[in-house]
């Protein structure tokens, strides 16, 4: 579903990515850790190019996303992201803020919009706040719209960003009950998180990296309870 092939990334004279290489499988969910400045997030937003590669290459689905002759919007269509910040349109309701990109991306009409739109809320928990503004919403349910404003799309694979890092710790769980059940439905999913129960119950292979390198990859089993490098075990010891 994805491939990352050396992937670097340079901000002026500063490496954030070294020779990244990640494949994902279709249905797979691929948690990535590491310390702040690790390069995790500018990975992901490599993934669907709101950071230019420096270097290397990234296919989604086969077809190159970082190739000057990709049609990168077309290819951003498949691939739904939830930030850590909800981005919401302030002035718009949760319904109207899953329907937008929908008929301005997608041309769906106003009316099959506003039925994805109802659909995709009720799936996140969130039917019967379908027509608050973001203010009369929690962060919590703030991120779930965000989630259905994705999920609308149709995305072939979804990449969340520190999710849950600017709720309140009692919002946190709804959120990760919403990404529990999309990987339980099969959705191919890269997740940067610090949330461990959720990387050790959801994730497929755990990714751990420092420097702009990937440290360590395995089952969370073997990334948690087995870990090979010294600096993972260090990781996983102050955050346990």
């Amino acid at each position: 579903m994805v491939s990352i092939q050396h992937l670097s990334k340079s901000f002026g004279e500063t490496e954030v990515l070294r020779d990244v290489n990640i494949e994902v499988k279709r249905g797979e969910v691929v948690v990535v850790l590491g310390p702040s400045g690790s390069g995790k997030s500018t990975m992901l937003r490599c993934v669907n190019l709101l950071e230019r590669p420096t270097g290397g290459h990234i296919f989604i689905e086969g077809e190159e996303i970082t190739s000057d002759k990709t049609d990168v919007n077309k290819l951003r269509e498949h691939v739904g992201m939830v930030f850590q910040q909800f981005n919401l349109f302030p002035h718009l309701t949760a319904k109207k803020n899953v329907m937008l990109a929908q008929m301005k991306v997608l041309k769906r009409s106003k009316e099959e919009a506003e039925k994805v739109a109802l659909e995709q809320l009720a799936r996140v928990g969130l039917a019967e706040r379908a027509d608050f503004l973001p203010s009369q919403l929690s962060g919590g349910q703030q991120q779930r719209v965000a989630i259905a404003r994705a999920l609308a799309m149709d995305p072939h694979v979804m990449l969340f960003d520190e999710a849950t890092s600017a709720l309140d710790p009692e919002l946190v769980r709804g959120v990760l009950d919403v990404m529990r059940e999309l990987a339980e439905a099969g959705m191919t999913m890269i997740v940067v998180t610090h949330e461990m129960g959720f990387a050790r119950e959801v994730a497929d292979r755990v990714i751990f990296m420092e420097g702009g390198v990937i440290v360590e990859e395995g089952t969370p089993d073997q990334v948690f309870d087995h870990p090979k490098s010294e600096r993972t075990k260090d990781f996983i010891g102050h955050i346990k």
